[in-house]
Order: C-alpha cells, then sequence, then structure tokens
C-alpha cells in the first residue's frame, strides 16, 4: 500500500529552539525521523518547513516542502503541501512530527493501513494504555472515548470516561483500565485534508487546545486504535533529550 509521509518541522520553540537538528548519535532529529519514515515503507518522504536551516540538512536526505510561517498547526502546513506536491485526492498522508526520532516504524505503517482499510472514516490515529492515576488526571495527557467501531467519540485533556461513583467519592482514585491516551500521530486523504483546513475553527478545539476536535464537531470521523508498539517518551526540552539517551546507552 503506498502512502507519502509528511514531517513538519518548526525551528522556533520555546523550550528547546531548533529541536529538529539536535543531534542524536552524530545525526540531526530530523534524519532520524526520515529513516523511521523509510523503515515503515512509505512511497514518498517530505520535511515540511518554513526554515532556511532545516530546509538545508533535510534536503540531503529527502525531499523539503518550505511553506508559509503563519501557520498556526501541523495539519495548515500539511495541506500547503498538499497543494504544492499536487497529491491527488485519495493519496493517504500520514503526519509524522518533527520531534519523534524514536518513534516506531510499525505504528506509522499501522495507521497508514487503519485508513486505507476503514473507508467510512476521514481520518486514523492511535491510542496507547493508560497506566497510572496521575495520568488519567493529568491534562497533558489527552484522553479519548471510542465506539464499538473503534471511532472516537470524543478526545479531553480530562478524565473521560468521568467514572462517577468512584470519582465523586474520592476525585484522587481512577481505574486505570477504562482509560487510553491519544498518540498525536495522524493518517488522512489528502482531500479531505483540504477539507479540514476550510473548517472554520470549532469552539471545542479552542476550549481543549485539541485541534482534532475540528472534525468531530463538524461530524467527520476518526478511526481509533491501541498502538502495535509503545509509543516514545516526548522530547520537550534539551534535558528530555538528556534523560532519553542516557537511558538508551545504559539498555544498549
Amino acid at each position: 500500500m503506498a502512502f507519502t509521509v509528511v514531517i513538519p518541522a518548526r525551528f522556533g520553540s520555546s523550550r528547546f529552539p531548533g529541536k529538529p537538528l539536535a543531534s542524536i548519535n552524530g545525526k540531526p532529529m530530523i534524519q532520524h525521523v526520515v529513516e523511521r519514515a523509510k523503515e515503515a515503507g512509505a512511497e514518498r518522504i517530505i520535511v515540511a518547513t518554513d526554515d532556511d536551516r532545516i530546509e538545508e540538512v533535510a534536503s540531503q536526505f529527502c525531499t523539503v516542502c518550505m511553506t508559509s510561517s503563519e501557520h498556526q498547526s501541523g495539519t495548515e502546513r500539511i495541506a500547503e503541501v498538499v497543494r504544492k506536491m499536487a497529491l491527488s485526492a485519495d493519496d493517504i498522508v500520514v503526519n509524522v512530527q518533527g520531534d519523534e526520532p524514536f518513534i516506531p516504524a510499525e505504528n506509522i505503517r499501522q495507521v497508514a493501513l487503519n485508513l486505507a482499510h476503514a473507508k467510512e472514516c476521514e481520518m486514523a490515529t492511535l491510542t496507547t494504555p493508560v497506566t497510572s492515576t496521575d495520568d488519567v488526571f493529568n491534562p497533558n495527557i489527552v484522553k479519548v472515548v471510542v465506539n464499538k467501531n473503534n471511532e472516537a467519540i470524543y478526545f479531553s485533556r480530562s478524565p473521560i470516561p468521568f467514572e462517577r461513583d468512584r470519582m465523586m467519592a474520592d476525585i484522587c482514585d481512577a481505574n486505570t483500565a477504562l482509560y487510553h491516551r491519544h498518540i498525536g500521530i495522524y493518517a488522512y486523504r489528502a482531500g479531505y485534508i483540504e477539507q479540514y483546513v476550510s473548517y472554520e475553527p470549532s469552539a471545542l478545539e479552542q476550549i481543549e487546545s485539541l485541534e482534532q476536535l475540528r472534525a468531530l464537531w463538524y461530524g467527520d470521523s476518526i478511526h481509533c486504535q491501541q498502538a502495535k508498539a509503545p509509543p516514545p517518551i516526548g522530547i520537550d526540552t534539551p534535558e528530555d533529550l538528556e534523560r532519553l539517551l542516557v537511558a538508551l546507552e545504559q539498555h544498549s
């Protein structure tokens, strides 16, 4: 099955400026992401950036599409790539973030295959089980509830579902088996990306600061499945990267 991976990559970051170019085992972070996409079997890999420094580096190992610096989200940046690269409406596009150097290739391919099979859905994404009560109540951990067809009902930073009897009796307790964390990887058809960015932003996505809620607001379907491989630890700061590299060295 053919699919395209688009990797949005920004240089600017308040907590980790230049993150996509940070060195990991002698390679820039963005190169590791490209290599994971290649391992996943992507037919085409495109780095989408608005920064000349990232373009100079990434163009050595994949296609680069220069995009506007005015985009408010990675999806908007990908929509510009769809137009500039003249992708066909039925092309499956996987959005892989430029700061995910350890994302399992298996998960990239999984989300692409899921969308190909779930023809009634406009998008596909992945989840992973929540394993601690702290994560249930952590607003930085996005939770998702799905229906019997593995389609998202809602995403939230709050604990969903809300266990009324347990939580009203003791707000600090939760049955973690009921909760699933959303992993921020998406697959969509190129034609739908154009449709998505034509929508006016919804009230819910602005309240929760979760752009995927725009799709649900307008009645579109998002397929959800548990990731086959455990998701990597997020890298938000230089200290996060240093801790991860130390941990990898200890396990090697």
